[in-house]
């Protein structure tokens, strides 16, 4: 009799806490995204403004000063390529994210609806 009563119980509880246990594994794939994402770009943008300083330390003379300020057009255009790739990704994570929820929300909406 308590054997039974309790494996009830227990599938109950698995039922009622499975869509907060996809919500929170969704969180963390997203969590996952964003900070791989924040790493790379952490990364890239130190590379590229540690490679500045560097060509920065290379003049010394009129002709490597203009050769430095002909080179920033490129770099500029890098940067702006660089972060509108970077705001792409996150705007593909986040559609992927609410694609998910509506998803689990809309599974959860007709489970509850058939009760």
């Amino acid at each position: 009799m308590y054997t039974e009563a309790f494996k009830t119980f227990t599938e109950q509880a698995e039922k009622s806490l499975s869509p907060m246990t996809l919500f929170n594994k969704m969180m963390a794939k997203n969590i996952e995204q964003m900070t791989e994402l924040q790493v790379n770009a952490v990364r890239a943008y130190s590379e590229l403004g540690v490679n500045q300083i560097k060509a920065a330390t290379e003049i010394k003379d009129v002709t490597s000063l203009a050769s430095f300020n002909s080179s920033q057009l490129a770099t500029l255009a890098k940067i702006s390529e660089q972060v509108s790739e970077d705001s792409k990704k996150i705007q593909d994570i986040a559609q992927e994210f609410k694609d998910e929820l509506d998803a689990l929300v809309s599974e959860n909406t007709k489970a509850t609806d058939k009760k």
